[in-house]
């Protein structure tokens, strides 16, 4: 593929004027269930060799929401295409009007949103992912109003929504949530809207899907348009928690608002940085990223650019992890240290040698020879960057499981982020959870756990799921693990190469 960007005429101007509501459309379910793919490790292993990192996963999702911004065409490289979560963004922006190529062989994919002649996305594609909700900021920015579907992705506790719209009204938009239940393909209850946040705040649990013993679903739409009919305004807005989507969210409206917006309160965390990196490559004006407040100049047009997508910085969490609990010895390229290093000081807590080979590569190493003992618990609790990352707390219990002594983890900021644990106890980890915390009881030598069936129920206790079982005596077996490939790219491949005994199959799939 060209390198080069393709330029086009820009998009004229949407009428500001918010489409009639009317009952949404249920999409036919007509999907794989996820469940008939599993994966297979022997255990116990040791890995040894080299290890890439694919493109961040957080990243990605954020930046090909923002190109809805930018008239012209935008070319980002290190995309991890592989991805459940990356096809699902690029059917969202498909389903809107904008033109995508990509290059699978070089991580490549070019992105033109002059064609887009929708604001409202795929609500089948909406339900995929919690990333899918980025579009609302850039549509709203850009053209004046959005429909958007509440946000899906992993069911680890109540993320509601009630941050992006009180931000967005901040910046001038007017916001009405409208919520329904179905059941299969019907409408079964009438649209129940409300445009008060206080109410909102109240049913937050509405903000992901969820089934009950009745067989509801409980869906539903965000209405946004900008309340003067002209196009966002700059304003003031303090984030009562530190969210990066709602962040990010925010920082893309703003850009092309008319005005100065200051946001404080606001994420810290690197893929923070990615964003306002591109934003100001487009053209626009983000001032503050990586510290607690921005200052957003708006512009009136944004302008294609080019972007690297920088590694994943959770994926090479794992396979450190996975380094230390397999008592092995991996290098992990490309990373960037600084992104980890809380787990860094962890991983030295507990006995391992990590040693900087050069700008972008670790060698982590846990083998018995080298750390002269077994490793040593520690205590971890969950917070915002540059605090210990949520998505690596799952995998890491699994590692706490086979270090020596007594660990607590305590789970900061999502409340159903422990589901992980019944499956780890199927392996014979000893763990009690009192609410949020966990009380993880290691071992004095090596694991004791053994090989029994499981299922990933989500995507970072999934992982947690397959490095446990590297070590297990014997066979484990994991089913659900669709919820894997929304986050880790060739995951088994990459331990095969490794030396793991792990492989995947696929059973014969029934309809949802």
């Amino acid at each position: 593929m060209a390198t080069s960007l393709c330029y086009a005429k820009p998009l004229k101007p949407f009428s500001l004027r918010l489409p009639q509501t009317q009952n949404p459309q249920i999409p036919t379910q007509t999907t794989q269930i996820r469940e008939a793919e599993t994966l297979t490790i022997t255990g116990p292993t040791q890995l040894s060799g080299h290890v890439p990192i694919s493109g961040s996963k957080n990243s990605s999702l954020c930046l090909l929401a923002a190109t809805l911004l930018c008239s012209n065409s935008c070319l980002l490289h290190n995309v991890p295409t592989g991805l459940s979560d990356t096809k699902a963004m690029l059917s969202i922006l498909r389903s809107l009007g904008a033109k995508i190529e990509f290059n699978e062989r070089n991580k490549e994919i070019l992105v033109n949103t002059d064609g887009v002649g929708r604001v409202e996305p795929c609500l089948e594609e909406m339900r995929k992912i919690r990333g899918g909700f980025f579009v609302i900021g850039p549509l709203l920015a850009r053209f004046g109003e959005a429909v958007v579907g509440l946000p899906g992705g992993c069911d680890i506790g109540e993320r509601p929504v009630d941050l992006y719209v009180r931000g967005l009204r901040a910046l001038g938009a007017a916001v009405e949530i409208s919520y329904f239940l179905i059941c299969g393909n019907r409408l079964c209850k009438p649209t129940i809207s409300h445009s008060n946040t206080e109410k909102m705040a109240g049913i937050a649990n509405f903000c992901i899907i969820t089934s009950d013993d009745t067989g509801l679903q409980r869906d539903g739409r965000v209405l946004a348009h900008s309340a003067n009919g002209k196009g966002l305004v700059g304003g003031s807005f303090h984030l009562d928690f530190p969210s990066v989507g709602a962040t990010e969210t925010l920082m893309m409206a703003a850009s092309m608002a008319d005005g100065v917006t200051v946001l404080s309160n606001v994420a810290k965390e690197p893929e923070v940085i990615d964003l306002a990196r591109f934003l100001n490559d487009s053209g626009a004006c983000v001032y503050g990223a990586g510290s607690d407040k921005l200052l957003i100049k708006g512009k009136c047009q944004l302008r294609g650019c080019e972007c690297y997508v920088p590694p994943d910085r959770i994926e090479a969490g794992t396979f450190m992890l996975a380094a230390a609990i397999t008592r092995s010895l991996i290098s992990i390229s490309p990373v960037t240290p600084s992104h980890l290093s809380c787990l860094i000081d962890k991983l030295k807590i507990a006995g391992c040698k990590i040693t900087r080979c050069n700008n972008d590569t670790l060698e982590v190493s846990a083998i018995p020879e080298n750390v002269c003992e077994n490793l040593r618990g520690f205590n971890v609790r969950t917070s915002p960057f540059p605090g210990f990352p949520t998505d690596l707390q799952p995998p890491t219990m699994a590692l706490l499981t086979t270090c020596s002594g007594s660990s607590i983890v305590e789970e900061s900021v999502f409340d159903r982020r422990l589901g992980h644990v019944r499956e780890l106890q199927k392996l014979g980890a000893k763990i009690q959870v009192c609410g949020s915390t966990a009380l993880v009881f290691g071992r004095e030598t090596r694991s004791a756990l053994h090989g029994s069936q499981l299922r990933a129920a989500d995507l970072r206790g999934g992982v947690a799921l397959v490095l446990a079982g590297l070590v297990a005596e014997g066979t484990t077996q994991i089913s659900g693990i669709g919820h894997i490939g929304r986050g880790y790219e060739n995951l088994d491949t990459k331990l095969q190469f490794l030396g793991a005994d792990i492989k995947r199959s696929i059973a014969m799939a029934s309809q949802l």
